[in-house]
């Protein structure tokens, strides 16, 4: 899996609002990309600061959905709430591991097979 991280220095009144944006507009756009497998948004209500990290099947997925402009789309949707330059990053996810949230699905419990009695 990879990962692109984009660090942003937002104006600190308005993360609520690039929140909004984030969740109705980023999220929805980004689950439409090959190879897409997750995203998420973490800030600083203080300084500003804030990093979207979004999660492909592969370097490949994430540069691909650079070539087609879906990133470069949703960078301008922010351009306004900026107090400084956007910083890029890529790395390759080496460990990966969320719980459950609260109000998400439950993981989907396994059974163990059982044997199926024969009819003779």
């Amino acid at each position: 899996m990879f990962a692109r991280l984009t660090i942003m220095q937002i104006q600190p009144e308005r993360i609520p609002e690039a929140v909004r944006l984030y969740k109705a507009s980023v999220v929805p756009e980004a689950r439409r990309q090959k190879g897409f497998r997750g995203i998420c948004l973490l800030a600083d209500t203080n300084s500003g600061k804030g990093i979207s990290a979004t999660f492909w099947r592969n370097e490949a997925d994430a540069l691909a959905n650079e070539e087609n402009l879906y990133y470069q789309e949703q960078l301008v949707k922010f351009l306004s709430m900026l107090s400084g330059p956007m910083i890029r990053e890529g790395y390759e996810v080496d460990v990966h591991c969320l719980e459950n949230m609260a109000g998400s699905k439950p993981a989907a419990k396994r059974t163990p097979a059982r044997k199926r009695k024969r009819a003779s």
